[in-house]
């Protein structure tokens, strides 16, 4: 189930880091999400919650939105910077997404296997930058950090 990381995977990864540099430039929650179909980007996301006012707008979900309705899901790759919280793990099974590749899981571990167990190939990079962008994120705005997902420690 688990697919090691190639090169094409390294550079879609990057775009979504784009995505979430981007949402930190804003001030907001730095996750970044690309879906990507045959080798192409063709919808971009960032967490928009704190610039939308909106909770449940998060990288993953805000690519979604961005993509609008779509009648099949199973052959795009989400990339996503950050590992994906119950809400966005539940809209990747929901549209039936088959492979998801994550930055990083250390500054939150997400969902990774919940995934994994129900049938999603699941890459984990372990990407630096995804890693140190979060966590200087999680330094300097901790309030709303905690008050995003990370303050739930059951999700």
């Amino acid at each position: 189930m688990h697919k090691e990381e190639s090169q094409q995977d390294r550079v879609f990864l990057r775009e979504a880091y784009l995505e979430a540099q981007g949402g930190y430039d804003e001030g907001g929650v730095p996750v970044g999400a690309v879906m990507v179909r045959d080798g192409e980007v063709i919808v971009r996301g960032r967490n928009k919650r704190v610039q939308e006012n909106d909770p449940v707008m998060h990288g993953e979900t805000d690519c979604l939105r961005n993509a609008g309705t779509l009648s099949d899901y199973s052959d795009i790759v989400l990339y996503t910077t950050l590992s994906p919280c119950m809400m966005c793990t539940g809209a990747i099974l929901h549209f039936g997404i088959k492979r998801v590749v994550v930055g990083e899981d250390v500054n939150f571990p997400g969902n990774v296997d919940f995934l994994r167990e129900h049938g999603v190939e699941v890459s984990l990079i372990d990407d630096p930058d995804c890693k140190a962008l979060m966590s200087t994120f999680i330094k300097e705005r901790p309030d709303i950090w905690y008050e995003d997902i990370a303050g739930n420690e059951e999700i």
